[in-house]
């Protein structure tokens, strides 16, 4: 029972503790980009030992309110405010108005885009891709892999991948900047016309190689999104493979009532 006891006391000081600093950076007193008080420091503040001031830290990074940097300590986050992704991103009037759909969601969410191009060219088809395209697994394929900002902050990482068939034939589609209303515009100016988007989304822990490249916290959560991009044909001319900082989106989606 006495053991039992002092786990609930010491499990009651952390949450104590982080919602003390939670206070603190919801009000300002803790600014975003500032850094959170040193172990030593908390340990002194708040007269417990070590091990409960880590829990703490890492309840406030389970909530997202702190980035920690290995060698350098934790901070308050100064991430954009979140964006909607909705169903009306792929309207092609944004097309015509020569908007891709990234940027037309940022601009509508208040932020500045931009956007730095990774990679453009051939490459193997990955196996899941391939099923999603209709092509073997290891066909030639183009793809376009793109990092996205928010007011200077990497919010989200896509690569698209599309059939060699379908492409070759559009200088654009090998551009780092395919001109106004992206990719989807060189398309149906090609006689591609987009009929259907479908998406598959789901939720889970980013790995290293994704959390460097996004600027996230250890144990960070994302949205892998994968989506195909169909004509009135049938025919899948595009799967773009999406993560994105879970804290940074809102998906808000459309759905017909009737048949």
């Amino acid at each position: 029972m006495a053991s039992s006891g002092v786990a609930s006391s010491a499990k009651a000081k952390y949450l104590q503790i982080a919602d003390d600093l939670a206070g603190q950076i919801r009000t300002g007193a803790l600014a975003p980009g500032a850094a959170v008080p040193s172990e030593s420091e908390l340990m002194e503040r708040y007269k417990v030992a070590s091990g409960t001031v880590r829990k703490a830290i890492a309840e406030l990074r389970t909530t997202q309110l702190i980035e920690t940097h290995h060698g350098r300590g934790s901070f308050v986050r100064s991430r954009p405010p979140v964006q909607r992704k909705s169903s009306d991103r792929f309207r092609r009037a944004h097309r015509k108005a020569g908007k891709a759909a990234y940027l037309a969601e940022a601009e509508e969410s208040g932020g500045v885009p931009s956007v730095n191009v990774l990679f453009v060219g051939p490459t193997d088809a990955p196996e899941g891709i391939a099923d999603r395209l209709g092509v073997a697994a290891g066909e030639k394929v183009l793809a376009r892999k793109r990092r996205y900002f928010r007011d200077g902050v990497p919010t989200e990482e896509a690569t698209s991948y599309l059939p060699w068939e379908v492409v070759k034939d559009i200088p654009e589609m090998f551009a780092e900047n395919p001109g106004g209303g992206g990719i989807y515009a060189r398309l149906e100016e090609h006689g591609y016309a987009l009929a259907e988007f479908t998406e598959t989304v789901r939720a889970r822990l980013a790995n290293k190689a994704e959390g460097s490249a996004l600027a996230l916290s250890p144990g960070a959560p994302v949205i892998h999104l994968v989506r195909s991009a169909m004509t009135d044909s049938g025919v899948v001319v595009e799967v773009c493979d999406t993560i994105m900082a879970a804290d940074q989106f809102v998906l808000d989606y459309r759905f017909p009532a009737r048949d």
